[in-house]
């Protein structure tokens, strides 16, 4: 009988040992939603920095989270949870909401991408919006979309402020509308901006990291 190879038991006996601490239980679980700053996660965990930055070298070294630098202020990092991390782990549904509406700054690419994207799994309807729309969606995301089979040739950017409304879910999708609007609750998704390679690949690794967090957050979600 074939037994699972001794390195890939010690990686996951290491991420059940970093999950065996309340702490950092509690880190992973507000990382399947949306991606944080540290500076976020010690506010939400009410933590001291030091003890904070234990938690998450413990984390990374278990390869359950991984960071880097924001867009909008190199100064500030975000940490998100690594891709397949938990296996299974991930929490339940939790959250009620009477629409998803996914906010980056120009409204031209990640937002509209996430919004279509959501409509294909999930019956909680969807709407993006930009804190500074742009004149047109931009032409990598028109065709990223056509390459997977989404339609945005009839959207249009929108400002959010014509867009939100009571009971919605907010995800921001962009670093720099994030760091903007700190007063506005919702989850983070740090999703690097295609268009400053504005390639093929850009578009398609835009691409993928969204479809992913879109799976991922569809079934955590139920209709207010």
């Amino acid at each position: 009988m074939s037994t699972e190879p001794v390195e890939a038991l010690r990686r996951r006996a290491a991420r059940h040992a970093a999950l065996a601490d309340p702490a950092r239980l509690r880190i992973v679980d507000l990382l399947t939603l949306g991606d944080y700053s540290p500076t976020e996660l010690q506010a939400e965990l009410v933590m001291p920095s030091n003890l904070l930055a234990h938690h998450l070298r413990t984390l990374e070294e278990a390869g359950l989270v991984t960071r880097h630098r924001s867009e909008a202020d190199r100064r500030r990092s975000y940490v998100r949870l690594a891709a397949g991390a938990l296996e299974g782990l991930v929490p339940g549904v939790g959250h009620a909401a009477r629409r998803v509406l996914f906010v980056c700054t120009r409204n031209s690419a990640r937002s509209q991408l996430a919004a279509a994207l959501w409509q294909q799994v999930s019956e909680i309807p969807s709407a993006s919006a930009g804190t500074h729309p742009a004149d047109r969606i931009a032409q990598g995301a028109l065709e990223a979309s056509r390459r997977h089979g989404l339609d945005l040739e009839e959207c249009s950017p929108q400002g959010l402020d014509q867009v939100a409304g009571d009971g919605d879910f907010i995800v921001t999708v962009c670093d720099n509308a994030h760091e903007e609007l700190t007063a506005l609750r919702g989850i983070h998704w740090s999703v690097p901006d295609p268009l400053r390679a504005n390639t093929e690949e850009a578009f398609e690794d835009a691409f993928a990291d969204i479809s992913r967090r879109v799976h991922d957050l569809a079934p955590r979600l139920h209709a207010a």
